[in-house]
C-alpha cells in the first residue's frame, strides 16, 4: 500500500507535464511544432490517449498562463517564456 507522499496527485502530474511541454517547446524554438508533433515528441511515437490528453491540457493551461501561444495548430513560446529561460540559464 502506498504511503502518503508516495504517489503523485493529479495536480502534481499536470504540473510535471506542463514543465516538460514548456521546456520542450523552448528547446525546439525557433522550430515550429504542431500539437500532434509535440504529442509524439513528448509522449513517444504512439502516445496513449491519456498522454495526448495530458499534453493538450498542458498546452491549454500554458497558453492561459501566457507562456505559450497557439497559431492554428502551431505552438510557440511567448517572449516572456523565452526571456525567463534565458535568465534561468545564467
Amino acid at each position: 500500500m502506498a504511503k502518503p507522499g508516495d504517489t503523485w496527485t493529479t495536480d502534481a502530474a499536470d504540473a510535471a507535464t506542463e514543465a516538460a511541454v514548456l521546456l520542450r517547446i523552448i528547446d525546439l524554438h525557433p522550430v515550429l511544432v504542431s500539437l500532434a508533433e509535440l504529442s509524439r515528441d513528448v509522449g513517444g511515437e504512439r502516445p496513449r490517449f491519456d498522454e495526448r490528453d495530458a499534453i493538450e491540457r498542458a498546452v491549454r493551461d500554458l497558453v492561459a498562463a501566457g507562456l505559450l501561444r497557439r497559431n492554428g495548430e502551431l505552438i510557440l513560446p511567448t517572449r516572456a517564456a523565452l526571456r525567463f529561460s534565458e535568465l534561468a540559464d545564467r
